[in-house]
């Protein structure tokens, strides 16, 4: 062939590829439907028709549930006009007579054979108007209430609380409750069923009496830890504590840090089973207190895109921990809220995961990272003893992450939205795949009131059993319990836990 007739013969080749990648380009520009996408025929799809294997749920919920208009919430409304739920589940009323803005709780005096649920109730700090039964204390915003779940009476513990949020059970037989604002405050109480209407006097001073004016032997406040806007806890027998500062970037000046994850070491942690019978004998009394720094490499090289990976807890001061954390180059998160440990997790140190909200208003969805701390008891700045990564990124209809439960002998996550017409996703773990997210999520609660949101989401220890908080609905249509408004506290039956139990553990 001679060159005239080669150089045509090529120019016509590559005129053929050209259009060939140019057709190729084009139809990968066009609209795929959900019949020809592989995620949604083939991940969704399969997720949907296999529910009862992997979740224990017969039917996932197609659509959140629809808005509403005005106050929703009436006297004689069934538990099932409260939420929209995945075929199969059912709810009930534990009570209708909790503080507005119930929002996590702990189950008493066990999650085996809880006989109470002991609820933060969210509310600002406010002074009622009168006073206490007795007449010597005045009467202030209930903070700490107990639930007794077999008839669904109300009792306030603590008053005077500011934005009461996060709250624990110890493994020495004590109740840890937290408050959610700049300055929030850590308290332990000790025998949360002989404990009625104490009052915080003075959050700054930790000044606590009980009903008759008298200071308090059965509540204190804990100074040996930060002062944050405390929300997910996790505490370690030992007296260890993770926690999350809710803070959004940009807080104060434009480039300030988002929350920090902390922890708390104690200075004499417990090597001993059973409860206390003094407070002076809890671990968190005294201890130091660090933030987590995340690295870029192995080795210290920190700041803004080093969220991820491995990273070494720095010492903070207790009452200047934010601050300390945003000047040494604590890595800084958007809103960390709740955050839980992994009972079920068997490898080296502790597993947690949590919550970062994010905004979905500017297309940040949110997520929920997990963590494995190698060392609980050791911090070490230059020691990388921390490994976390993202196990759930958000979505347009899946974000603002708040509160997070895993279920008991399943393992799955649960991740619950800051929304109205809040939703409830239920994630697989991670199995043997090649990633290190969540195999896939489904969608099993909605909340049916456009102004309340789900949040406190707990499962018993069966793990077919969980409570939800239906929480700050508009009260306009319902009486007030105790000089204060109300919450609707759900009962969720129906739950499976025979789903398949060989998918591999989170990594």
């Amino acid at each position: 062939m001679n060159k005239v007739n080669q150089s045509a013969l090529n120019w016509h080749q590559g005129m053929m590829k050209v259009g060939l990648v140019t057709a190729l380009l084009a139809r990968s520009a066009l609209p795929v439907s959900a019949a020809d996408d592989f995620g949604a025929d083939v991940v969704e799809k399969q997720l949907r028709n296999r529910s009862m294997q992997w979740f224990g749920i017969e039917e996932p919920l197609d659509a959140s549930a629809p808005p509403t208009s005005g106050p929703y919430r009436t006297p004689a409304q069934g538990a099932g006009k409260q939420v929209l739920l995945a075929e199969g589940l059912r709810a009930e009323y534990v009570t209708r007579m909790v503080g507005d803005a119930a929002d996590q709780f702990a189950f008493w005096p066990s999650d085996e054979n809880p006989t109470h649920l002991i609820f933060c109730i969210e509310g600002s700090r406010q002074d009622l108007g009168t006073l206490l039964p007795g007449g010597f204390v005045q009467k202030f915003n209930p903070g700490v209430q107990r639930v007794r779940i077999r008839d669904g009476e109300v009792d306030t513990i603590v008053r005077g609380t500011d934005a009461c949020d996060g709250i624990r059970r110890t493994a020495w037989g004590t109740i840890l409750f937290t408050e959610e604002r700049t300055d929030g405050g850590a308290y332990e109480i000790l025998n949360p069923l002989q404990v009625t209407n104490h009052t915080i006097t003075d959050r700054t001073l930790g000044n606590i009496v009980d009903q008759n004016g008298l200071p308090s032997v059965s509540i204190v406040q804990r100074t040996a830890l930060p002062t944050i806007a405390w929300e997910g806890i996790a505490v370690l027998p030992s007296g260890v504590i993770l926690a999350g500062d809710e803070l959004r970037p940009g807080t104060g000046t434009p480039d300030a840090d988002g929350g920090a994850i902390f922890k708390f070491i104690p200075a004499v942690p417990r090597t001993s089973s059973g409860p206390i019978s003094n407070l002076n004998e809890s671990p968190l009394a005294t201890g130091n207190v660090y933030a987590l720094r995340m690295s870029c490499i192995t080795g210290v090289q920190y700041g803004q895109g080093c969220e991820i990976g491995t990273g070494a807890w720095i010492a903070v001061g207790t009452p200047t921990a934010r601050a300390d954390a945003d000047k040494l180059g604590a890595t800084g998160y958007y809103r960390p809220e709740d955050l839980e440990l992994d009972e079920e997790y068997s490898g080296e140190g502790v597993r947690f995961c949590w919550t970062n909200t994010g905004d979905a208003s500017i297309a940040n969805y949110g997520e929920v990272l997990c963590g494995i701390d190698r060392t609980p008891l050791v911090a070490d700045s230059n020691r990388q003893t921390v490994t976390a990564n993202r196990f759930v990124e958000g979505d347009a209809d899946f974000n603002q992450p708040d509160n997070f439960a895993f279920q008991p002998k399943t393992h799955n996550h649960y991740v619950i939205e800051d929304n109205p017409n809040g939703d409830i996703f239920a994630c697989l773990p991670d199995g043997a795949d090649r990633d290190i997210k969540t195999d896939g999520c489904v969608k099993i609660l909605s909340v049916r009131d456009s102004s309340a949101e789900p949040t406190g989401f707990k499962f018993s220890s069966d793990g077919k059993t969980a409570y939800v908080s239906i929480q700050h609905s508009n009260d306009m249509n319902m009486p007030k319990v105790d000089d204060y408004g109300t919450d609707d506290i759900l009962k969720i039956t129906g739950f499976k836990t025979n789903t398949r139990s060989d998918r591999g553990s989170s990594k």
